[in-house]
């Protein structure tokens, strides 16, 4: 035998037991069940930096690679791109300042090109700012590309102007939502006569976003413009419950701090509020970090708000998946 040992018993049976065990994990790991997929309808490129009074970008804004690292830290499995439009000095960005939807994200080609080089993971939507001429047009060359949505939609400009109205009808013509940021005195004024956009185009499916949507979850709430954040309990009546309920192509995007605060403000609303319009709400995050957990990233705290205040699995995985697999059609 030269100069091979004999192995001893307590060695043989070591071994063995050793090898019991990295088979046993290896067939843990082989049936272990995959995460949960998690689509995520609001996200920017170039986020978080910041810009000098001539909009020139004077701080570090979170590159396309911290961008795919906090998304899968997060969790997210698909996520949807939203541009800006382009860099306009003009009513609608309030003379410029607005650009880059109030910072520093960029446009469409930067979220095509992020989307074209992770198929599958990234998805990506088409804007512009609607008064511009070929605003339609522009939008419309990115829905034909493969844009799923038209957004986000941040512009100093009346909710149901012409210009909008023509957008309205696009995203219906190429079966996509129209996501807006609705801010008092701010962007796409008039929340209040919104409804009437319902109803005078029926085909297209609309996505609120922002303060004034999540304010008007009370029926208290006079003057969002005073008080974007409110807190307490939520009184009935708020006219973003009654869009929920009484029009059918109205939909809200549970992004940004506005979004976590409407849900954590007053949690037994907020079940109730689940299970109600639990086919018309969607999960976002647009949260500008880099770190993807924790108390620093608003859209994982807004995972974890709906994963314990959903009065189900199955609204949860409504609010964080179905709906947006559905109204998307991803």
């Amino acid at each position: 035998m030269g100069n091979e040992q004999t192995m001893s018993r307590r060695q043989f049976c070591g071994a063995s037991a050793v090898a019991a065990a990295s088979s046993a994990l290896l067939a843990s790991c082989a049936t272990a069940p995959a995460p949960e997929p998690i689509i995520d309808i609001h996200q920017h490129t170039n986020y978080g930096g910041k810009r000098d009074k001539q909009w020139r970008q004077i701080g570090p804004a979170r590159s396309d690679a911290e961008l795919i690292s906090h998304q899968r830290k997060m969790g997210i499995t698909q996520t949807v791109l939203m541009p800006a439009g382009s860099p306009v000095v003009r009513p609608s960005t309030h003379d410029g300042f607005s650009n880059g939807l109030e910072g520093t994200c960029l446009g469409n080609e930067s979220c095509a090109a992020i989307a074209k080089s992770h198929p599958g993971e990234f998805d990506f939507a088409a804007g512009e700012a609607p008064d511009l001429e070929d605003a339609a047009a522009v939008i419309e060359k990115h829905l034909k590309l493969g844009a799923v949505c038209i957004g986000e939609q941040k512009f100093g400009v009346e909710c149901d102007c012409p210009q909008m109205q023509t957008l309205y009808e696009l995203a219906a013509d190429y079966r996509v939502p129209i996501l807006l940021h609705v801010q008092y005195g701010r962007y796409n004024y008039g929340y209040d006569r919104l409804h009437k956009m319902f109803e005078a185009h029926p085909r297209t499916v609309f996505i609120g976003h922002a303060q004034t949507v999540w304010a008007h979850i009370d029926g208290a709430c006079q003057d969002a413009a005073g008080n974007l954040y409110p807190r307490g309990k939520v009184a009935p009546g708020g006219w973003t419950v009654r869009y929920l309920s009484d029009y059918p192509n109205f939909y809200a995007d549970l992004s940004a701090g506005s979004g976590h605060n409407a849900l954590t403000r007053d949690p037994d609303f907020t079940r109730d509020f689940f299970r109600r319009h639990q086919d018309k709400l969607i999960f976002g995050s647009d949260c500008s970090d880099s770190a993807g957990r924790g108390a620093a990233c608003i859209g994982w705290m807004t995972i974890q708000s709906v994963r314990q205040l959903a009065p189900s699995k199955t609204v949860e995985r409504k609010l964080l998946w179905e709906n947006a697999r559905r109204v998307y059609r991803l």
